[in-house]
């Protein structure tokens, strides 16, 4: 789809990523879905090919190339590869885990941490759901307590993407309960620290190829300088990078939809029944069309959205709106690509039963569907005689 977001210089990076995901990560898709999880060599890989640093500046080892290349990643990968769960744990690395970093972290951690994450040497994940506490980020029970000249970390985090192989976790804890939302901070802790450990590795409905994780932290003791950013911002600084994860979930999603449009079509001109493709039936006609209207009105959403956010605008309405019809379309179409496909499709051995699955994670994973209406009907100045 042509739109400003996209310069020529993107198609070339397009071509890049697209013919790397089918030469190099397609081909084992069906092995690491077994597995349940891709191969140590993949995010060294991606660092050697520069695609982990696309939008990062030069200085700490990226490409300074601007968001509309995190899109075109996460598009071509999404589109080629088959899966949703090996994307889903890039973009973490990439666009969740690493981008709090950049924005809040001081010289030494970028160093630290960003340059070698960059290059696919450290692996990072995002600490925010707990077992009580998942759309309701104020909600969050792991605190840090000050000790000496470092803290002492307790508490349980859970449906950590990465989880199991990162090297590092950015981390969100209450670090003051009487300070409300002042009250949170953020910090970077290393595996292998002591008190912190993998609980857990969790089995789940689809996205089999990303390690989710429950993770521990007993008595976890870090020093001063792993405070990420300013204490007591930790709230403000993960609604920041919230954004930023919906933004790129939608992305995913509307690739994810391409590809599910695509089969559907592809098969409805090569499927006979009576006599004829069933492509000529009305009803499924109709359907595919409606569905195709659907998701060029959300990528063009999702799109703009995207140049907003690239600018440095920070439209949550916009934001919010696109992560959550994103999410209903890519379910939508992956829905109606399988009932296209029949037992064909419903069965284990055919990938559209695993987008499937995978597009489900989407209506859920960095904010639920309700929430996302919530936070639309709050910027539309819906009870605003609630609050008061």
């Amino acid at each position: 789809m042509a739109h400003p977001l996209f310069g020529p210089e993107h198609d070339s990076l397009r071509q890049l990523v697209a013919d790397f995901t089918r030469r190099e990560l397609h081909p084992h898709v069906a092995e690491w879905e077994a597995a349940g999880g891709f191969a140590d060599w993949v995010f060294p890989r991606l660092g050697e090919l520069g695609l982990l640093g696309l939008r990062y500046p030069r200085e700490y080892g990226g490409q300074g190339l601007g968001y509309a290349a995190a899109v075109v990643l996460t598009e071509e990968i999404t589109l080629g590869h088959g899966a949703g769960g090996l994307p889903m744990a890039v973009m973490v690395h990439t666009e969740m885990a690493t981008p709090p970093i950049l924005r809040f972290g001081s010289e030494a951690q970028k160093r630290k941490y960003l340059i070698p994450a960059i290059q696919g040497q450290k692996i990072a994940c995002l600490g925010i759901t707990e077992p009580d506490a998942g759309s309701d980020v104020a909600g969050i029970s792991t605190t840090a307590r000050r000790e000496g000249d470092g803290w002492v970390i307790n508490g349980r985090k859970i449906f950590i993407t990465n989880g199991v192989r990162a090297d590092f976790i950015v981390l969100v804890v209450r670090t003051d309960a009487s300070k409300g939302h002042r009250g949170f901070s953020l910090f970077i802790i290393d595996r292998g620290t002591p008190g912190f450990s993998v609980a857990r590795k969790l089995d789940k409905v689809g996205m089999n190829e990303s390690d989710t994780a429950e993770l521990l932290f007993d008595d976890c003791r870090v020093p001063a300088d792993a405070l990420l950013g300013e204490e007591g911002r930790g709230f403000q600084q993960i609604m920041w990078e919230l954004q930023g994860e919906r933004l790129i979930a939608g992305t995913s999603a509307i690739a994810g939809a391409q590809r599910s449009l695509e089969a559907a079509i592809a098969y409805c001109n090569q499927r006979t029944a009576f006599g004829r493709p069933i492509g000529e039936f009305q009803a499924l006609r109709h359907a595919l069309a409606d569905a195709a209207a659907e998701l060029a009105a959300v990528r063009a959403l999702v799109y703009d959205t995207c140049l907003r956010w690239d600018a440095g605008d920070y439209p949550v309405q916009e934001l919010t709106m696109a992560k959550y019809l994103a999410g209903q379309v890519q379910w939508k179409v992956a829905d109606l690509c399988l009932q296209v496909h029949g037992g064909a499709g419903y069965s284990m051995e055919s990938p559209v039963q695993r987008w499937w699955r995978d597009a489900r994670l989407t209506r859920i994973g960095g904010g639920t569907d309700e929430i996302m209406l919530e936070v639309i009907a709050e910027s539309m100045g819906l009870g605003a005689g609630r609050r008061a």
